[in-house]
């Protein structure tokens, strides 16, 4: 597929989603790290205009001179903006102005590429489409977790579970000792924090081929997990307690039966299904209940040619960190990922709400222990 009908169809998949959403969902800001769908609408759009439009098409006028303010996320070199926290406080510029930008832009970035950019800059128009596919993934996390604090469980889409996926593979895969290759070695995309190729010396290990389900971990659950302190980090078990944490979220017990809200709406949890919804801490504690562990980040690399994966985020035991020579770009592309480097723990795999064609086996994804608004989940290794 050629650059623009690439940029065109990436760009129609956020407005498909954002289809099944009412005029009054598009502002709500539920809580800090959810932003609101019409905030992803515009920055997603600002990215292009920024860093492509602003800089290199000739003649080219912004759309709104305040937008910069409104849409930068955390790009300290592109100037001051909005507190996340206040991103639900913009009822004004309306949804519909939104929608304009979007045309706006949509109509010069076309133009853009009539002028037959150079390598380079086709090169930064990849890296704004492989963000707007980070952020249709947040789009819909973010959007089923306004939805699932709403009292009464509303239906998003009756055919938009995405929680009811169930493991394919029964096995275990033994991987041998060796020394190994990890990083991005192919020629398409990647992000910076995939380069630097270097080796790992990974002992002998047996992953498993299948995720934990909620069965497994309803059975975690019914055996105490989630009060028997020496199964939890000591940050973990401040958090169990703080928070009063006592299921995966988005989990309701009603008269007796566990149930789980859905973009579909309301229903019950089925054991079969694979596990999802739940952060470093919890999967820790349920690994160290088991008797196993989580794999590193470079076991899981090591191994994914031979593993069922896609279904969830799975946490790894591996701290976010720069791989050896990681260089950040000057500017402001240099702030994508390598100032956060810190507090983070780093998941691999993709999710059921990850866009076609924006995974591989070297993606390194990466939240803090506490955060669980992702579909992530568990495989554990021994």
């Amino acid at each position: 597929m050629i650059i623009n009908e690439r940029y065109q169809s990436i760009r129609r998949q956020t407005i498909d989603f954002c289809s099944h959403l009412h005029p009054e969902d598009y502002a709500i800001q539920v809580v800090k790290f959810a932003s609101p769908a019409k905030w992803h609408l515009a920055h997603t759009t600002w990215f292009f205009e920024t860093f492509i439009l602003k800089a290199e098409l000739d003649g080219y006028v912004e759309y709104d001179s305040n937008f910069n303010f409104l849409f930068n996320s955390y790009y300290n070199n592109v100037g001051s903006r909005v507190l996340q926290s206040n991103r639900g406080n913009m009822s004004r510029p309306s949804t519909n102005t939104i929608f304009a930008y979007r045309d706006y832009v949509d109509k010069h970035m076309l133009d853009f590429f009539e002028t037959n950019p150079k390598q380079k800059l086709l090169d930064l128009v990849d890296l704004g489409l492989n963000h707007e596919q980070q952020h249709q993934e947040l789009l819909i996390t973010d959007v089923k977790y306004m939805l699932g604090h709403n009292a009464l469980f509303p239906v998003f889409n009756k055919d938009f579970n995405l929680v009811k996926d169930k493991n394919t593979a029964v096995d275990t895969v033994k991987i041998s000792a060796d020394v190994y290759k990890i990083g991005y070695q192919d020629r398409g995309f990647c992000y910076d924090n995939e380069l630097g190729v270097h080796k790992v010396y990974v002992p002998d290990f047996e992953i498993n081929n299948f995720l934990v389900t909620n069965g497994d971990y309803l059975a975690f659950m019914e055996a105490g997990g989630y009060s028997d302190f020496n199964l939890w980090l000591d940050e973990g078990w401040a958090w169990v307690n703080a928070e009063q944490i006592k299921a995966p979220m988005y989990w309701h017990q009603i008269d007796g039966e566990w149930h789980v809200y859905t973009l579909s709406g309301l229903q019950k949890v089925d054991e079969n299904a694979v596990l999802s919804h739940i952060n470093f801490y919890e999967a820790n504690a349920y690994a160290e209940w088991k008797g196993m562990r989580l794999p590193t980040e470079f076991e899981w690399e090591v191994a994914a040619q031979k593993l069922d994966w896609g279904k969830r985020w799975e946490w790894t035991s591996s701290a976010y960190l720069p791989y050896p020579n990681f260089v950040k770009e000057n500017g402001a592309v240099g702030e994508y990922n390598g100032k956060f480097m810190s507090n983070k723990m780093v998941l691999r795999g993709a999710s059921v709400a990850t866009s076609q064609n924006h995974s591989r086996k070297t993606y390194r994804n990466f939240f803090h222990p506490s955060e669980r608004w992702q579909f992530t989940g568990i495989r554990l290794v021994k």
